[in-house]
């Protein structure tokens, strides 16, 4: 089992990503920790394979903790869990040697695919140590990569994404300036729940963002857009 820490201020989102974590096999949480000296406390006690870490606490910097982590426990691995979206931070926390960096809200497609990523990551690593001490560029370049896998094998990996699917509402996306699950499901013929569920997916993982517009009347409605578009 992979044991992980939450580190999260507020309890609410700490025990949704619990549940998340909890329902890819192979993972327990053995710790939630809410402020800086719960953090510092449950790092040493528990001494977890890996951390989900917010950077905004009242108490501390995430950015900084993660420093510390780096620093004193070389062997734990971190992946960052935050509304932060600023260019400086997601730098740093690439240059601390981060697993990963996902945005809030959370997917959990988006985390189960990570997690996932890092289980393979965590055996490959104990495979090769195995059967050698020496190490090839191919096998350096797959651990730089992460799993060294492509967009594609990462698409299939994700239960009900079909790349084929995908890549239709994506070129759709593409060539509107914004959609609607109502309008992707009439354009392409397939269920509204479908269409969510995909463009869910592309906002997971950064092909697309949503908003929510509000009409005169009724519920406000999500609203996606192409982030290639939105470069243009």
């Amino acid at each position: 089992m992979i044991r992980v820490l939450i580190i999260e201020d507020d309890l609410r989102i700490a025990e949704v990503n619990r549940r998340f974590v909890e329902k890819v096999e192979g993972y327990e949480v053995i710790g939630i920790a809410t402020n800086g000296q719960e953090a510092k406390d449950q790092m040493e006690v528990l001494q977890p394979d890996l951390v989900l870490l917010d950077i905004y606490f009242p108490d501390m910097d995430g950015l900084d903790f993660l420093s510390i982590i780096k620093e004193q426990f070389p062997t734990t691995d971190v992946i960052m869990l935050t509304a932060a979206k600023e260019v400086d931070a997601v730098v740093e926390a690439i240059r601390y040697g981060v697993f990963d960096f996902i945005t809030k809200p959370l997917i959990f497609a988006r985390l189960q695919q990570t997690l996932r990523n890092y289980q393979e990551f965590r055996q490959k690593v104990s495979d090769w140590k195995k059967d050698t001490d020496q190490i090839s560029q191919a096998q350096i370049d797959e651990l730089i990569s992460r799993t060294g896998q492509k967009k594609t094998t990462e698409t299939r990996a994700v239960k009900g994404i079909d790349q084929i699917t995908l890549d239709k509402i994506s070129g759709f996306l593409m060539q509107t300036q914004e959609a609607t699950t109502d309008l992707v499901s009439k354009e392409t013929g397939i269920s509204r729940s479908t269409a969510r569920r995909y463009l869910e997916y592309l906002v997971a993982k950064g092909d697309a963002i949503a908003d929510l517009s509000y009409g005169v009347v009724g519920r406000p409605e999500r609203v996606y857009k192409s982030v290639g578009r939105q470069k243009e």
